[in-house]
């Protein structure tokens, strides 16, 4: 996912599409809560000017993190649109709410963008959908994880009597 500018502007005001699949396992260095990571799929256009190359891209994937309650592997899909915008030469070009890259050198290299957004999608907690057994227990003695559901549905014990004098008020004010 690199060009050099000169490669770049000879698209100039025409279409310039991308679809690359590239490996980024070089994350996993960064953030060692990320367990795996799939080849990601980037899509996308560049409209290509005299003073900036500006990359519109679509990235698809699939992290594998740690569950925050059980610690097993949790597939967790990436699905995130840019875009990005690279100044050619030390032009006025200036928006406040667009963040532009300067290009060092003669080649515009996405890999460094691509990676920054990849850590950026990391979620501070995932969670998986079932507990099985592979993870942390889910009991132990005198203890037990209580999903948000479950507990609305049980009364503790030592408040069973409060329960039922709740009740009968509740039926003798209809």
């Amino acid at each position: 996912m690199k060009w050099t500018i000169s490669q770049l502007q000879k698209y100039r005001n025409k279409e310039f599409f991308v679809d690359e699949t590239v490996k980024v396992d070089e994350i996993k260095d960064i953030d060692t809560s990320i367990r795996s990571v799939s080849p990601m799929h980037i899509t996308g256009r560049a409209e290509i000017g005299t003073t900036r190359v500006t990359f519109y891209l679509k990235m698809k994937g699939s992290l594998v993190l740690p569950c925050s309650r059980t610690l097993v592997d949790v597939n967790y899909p990436i699905d995130v649109e840019t875009t990005e915008t690279f100044l050619i030469n030390d032009s006025d070009f200036y928006e406040s709410d667009v963040e532009v890259h300067r290009v060092k050198g003669d080649v515009i290299d996405l890999m460094p963008i691509i990676r920054e957004i990849l850590l950026l999608e990391v979620p501070m907690q995932v969670f998986c959908e079932d507990s099985s057994e592979d993870g942390a227990p889910q009991s132990g003695k005198d203890w037990e994880v209580i999903r948000e559901e479950d507990r609305k549905e049980k009364i503790d014990p030592r408040l069973a009597g409060l329960a039922k004098l709740l009740e009968q008020n509740d039926s003798s004010d209809s």
